[in-house]
């Protein structure tokens, strides 16, 4: 069991900036692939940003140029620096751990933008 623990949510104004961490419990840290997810009210939950073990990152389109996942693996923690963020970005963000068959999430974090 890996517990998963997120930090740094918010309120901000357009245009603003937020970093999100996402400590995980456990040893094996470099072994996981680590997302960030967002999930805005009555909406589904959607993928934001990924990180391979290695550090190979993507993005969703809507995010793309203003946002950027990176891990640290002797930290334990994966990070989500936003920037340039707009009102649409409002949502509760979930960090989540995955090694197959495994998946793991942590309790989220709410980010809010608005003026």
């Amino acid at each position: 069991q890996v517990q998963l623990v997120e930090s740094g949510g918010g309120l901000v104004q357009p245009g603003g900036s937020l970093r999100l961490s996402c400590a995980a419990s456990t040893s094996r840290f470099n072994i996981y692939a680590m997302a960030w997810y967002r999930q805005a009210p009555g909406k589904q939950r959607d993928l934001v940003a990924s990180i391979t073990p290695g550090g190979s990152a993507n993005y969703a389109d809507s995010v793309k140029g203003r946002f950027t996942i990176s891990r640290d693996n002797a930290k334990n923690t994966v990070y989500l620096q936003m920037n340039s963020l707009q009102p649409e970005d409002t949502a509760v963000y979930y960090c989540n751990a995955a090694f197959r068959p495994y998946y793991y999430w942590g309790q989220g974090t709410q980010v809010t933008v608005s003026s």
